[in-house]
């Protein structure tokens, strides 16, 4: 993952969440974006990621189930965390990184 700037981070975030959004609708799922949201800023455990990917597992082929895992990963990747002051990983990179760069 490559984080350039926090717009690009927040770009990302947008099309995260138009794709999930997109398959809630496709597969006409009961939860929500908020659902998912919730679910990754209130991480506690290893479990948390499977709940999200639950939601979309349909017992389709390894192609369906990589595009989920893939979007999946994303989010956790993008989305805030609470136990990280509420950043994403992406932006905790990006402030790492800013760091390094101003000690060069």
């Amino acid at each position: 993952m490559e984080v350039k700037s926090r717009q690009q981070i927040l770009e990302r975030r947008k099309e995260i969440e138009q794709e999930f959004v997109d398959m809630l609708k496709k597969t006409k799922s009961p939860f929500s974006l908020e659902h998912i949201k919730d679910i990754i800023f209130h991480e506690e455990d290893n479990d948390d990621m499977q709940k999200v990917i639950a939601i979309f597992d349909r017992g389709g082929d390894v192609s369906e189930l990589s595009t989920i895992l893939e979007l999946v990963s994303d989010a956790w990747n993008y989305f805030p965390h609470k136990v990280i002051n509420g950043l994403s990983p992406a932006e905790k990179l990006f402030e790492y990184q800013n760091k390094q760069d101003k000690k060069k």
